[in-house]
């Protein structure tokens, strides 16, 4: 019998009081069976010493980014290589901002940065500290790259204030992982639609929509999160690729179309989060169109239903789609379920702070005979729910 593939995890040590916890869950990451490396900031040497996580690691402690011996030989970048899951437990509110925007002015940001694995953080701070709004919205910006946070959780802290900000327990941190390693979607192929699609004019002009790709991106991320292969077909979106996400990018509807035909037939899950245009240029100019006239037509046709189209199939994937609506959003998103063939529709309201372009949403979610309700939150957190609600029902189906 073959021995089992040893998990490799690279934990990252920030400063806080909450350090004396890494070192616990040194030893309980290695008893749940991961070869564990540790990067210490700075900071974080001030609060524990590295020999204590050599100790339990059984691996040297990496600290410093201009170290000669590693550099020799990329040391920082081999690192990045090496490990399956990127942990940073504790993630003070410096090293959160530090990360959020892109800073590589250390060994751990560097790696943070150089890496293609999962990084999630456990967050430690005073509760005024977390509830910052800076803080929030660098927790809003890392989320939205795809980064998983967990926690923080709540209770008396080292200040003895009493609040939001503790670092979760190891042992929690631990089956948070490990939760996340099984996955609701293993073995499982989703085929994901996300952003704008861009109708052309001219070779200037275009017709498109507000939607920034945000939400389904974050469902791509909570996919392959959940264990599965994800293929990602996303119209023009400056937003980074989520890890473990295949990306194919397109700029028209008919474009989109091409690529999902192209991949549908192995898909067990379609979700269409892109807002695909309803409408294009029944003719596209060759040349720039010169402003002569006061007032200018353009004709325009339909483009082809993408979903629509999806779920007509003989042997469908589970179809998921989205609803945006500025009212009577129940009525509408039940009407595109019914008149779509659809197994699933996520309707959210849009207008003012709601719905595109933004960090928070909320979702209705409607099946055959059930409906819930998914509250304002980050869309991050959102698309884990939706993607748990989205294995549930798959399962239901393919049980019965």
């Amino acid at each position: 019998m073959s021995e089992p593939i040893q998990r490799k995890i690279l934990l990252g040590v920030t400063g806080g009081i909450a350090a004396y916890k890494s070192a616990d869950l040194v030893r309980r990451l290695r008893d749940a069976g991961y070869e564990v490396r540790v990067c210490m900031t700075a900071a974080a040497r001030e609060f524990v010493g590295p020999l204590t996580f050599q100790a339990l690691s059984g691996n040297p402690v990496h600290v410093d980014l201009l170290d000669p011996s590693a550099e020799a030989a990329m040391g920082h970048i081999e690192l990045a290589r090496w490990a399956d899951t990127v942990l940073i437990a504790p993630a003070s509110a410096d090293f959160m901002a530090r990360l959020a925007h892109g800073f590589a002015n250390d060994l751990l940001t560097t790696l943070c940065l150089a890496t293609e694995a999962p990084i999630v953080l456990a967050p430690a701070m005073n509760r005024l500290m977390w509830a910052n709004p800076a803080t929030q919205r660098n927790r809003a910006l890392l989320e939205g790259h795809g980064v998983r946070l967990l926690g923080p959780g709540s209770g008396g802290q080292a200040c003895g204030e009493v609040g939001e900000g503790r670092m979760l327990e190891p042992l929690e941190i631990v089956a948070s992982l490990e939760a996340g390693r099984r996955g609701c979607l293993s073995g499982r192929t989703v085929l994901l639609t996300a952003g704008p699609t861009r109708e052309p004019i001219d070779p200037v002009r275009y017709i498109s929509n507000r939607s920034s790709g945000k939400m389904g991106f974050a469902v791509a991320a909570a996919a392959a999160r959940a264990g599965a292969r994800v293929q990602l077909v996303a119209g023009p979106s400056a937003l980074p690729t989520p890890a473990g996400v295949e990306r194919v990018n397109v700029e028209s509807a008919e474009e989109m179309l091409q690529a999902v035909n192209a991949r549908v037939e192995s898909a067990d899950i379609f979700v269409a989060a892109a807002a695909v245009a309803d409408y294009r240029p029944a003719q596209t100019a060759t040349a720039k169109i010169k402003k002569h006239a006061e007032a200018m037509e353009i004709a325009l046709e339909r483009t082809e239903d993408i979903l629509k189209t999806v779920a007509a199939r003989s042997r469908p994937p589970f179809t998921v789609g989205f609803a945006a609506e500025t009212d009577e959003l129940a009525a509408y998103a039940e009407d595109k379920r019914r008149r779509k063939k659809l197994d699933m529709v996520a309707a959210n309201w849009v207008g003012g702070e709601t719905g595109f372009d933004t960090d928070d949403n909320a979702l209705e979610v409607f099946w055959e005979g059930g409906h819930r309700s998914l509250g304002r939150q980050s869309k991050a957190k959102l698309a884990e729910q939706l993607v748990e609600l989205i294995a549930e029902q798959y399962e239901k189906k393919n049980s019965a």
